[in-house]
């Protein structure tokens, strides 16, 4: 069975950067897809950014420019490395493998 950790949330600066990570374990596929979502109190969970299992990546607008996602398959790892953060840019982050989801981890951008 498939389980995901996300780790690297915290507290930043606006302007700053942060590096979440996503740890699977159990028995992953490299040719499937993983993702990062978000989701704000009161709001619908959002697609941040997705990586295929042939390393095309997307983004939301909201994000594209600032944000980059990553995956290293021999970790079992999928990253979101996130420069230029916006208060705007506070909620929880969840990565997605097929129907599993991580517990997510939260993300703080504040003065």
């Amino acid at each position: 069975q498939v389980q995901l950790v996300e780790s690297g949330g915290g507290l930043v600066q606006p302007g700053g950067s942060l590096r979440l990570s996503c740890v699977a374990s159990g028995r992953i596929l490299s040719t499937i897809s993983m993702d990062w979502y978000r989701q704000a109190p009161g709001k619908e969970r959002e697609l941040v950014a997705s990586m295929t299992g042939g390393g095309n990546t997307g983004y939301a607008d909201s994000v594209k420019g600032r944000f980059t996602v990553s995956r290293d398959n021999a970790k079992n790892t999928l990253y979101l490395q996130m420069n230029s953060l916006m208060p705007e840019d506070t909620t929880v982050y969840y990565c997605r493998y097929l129907r599993v989801w991580g517990q997510g981890t939260l993300v703080t951008v504040s003065s």
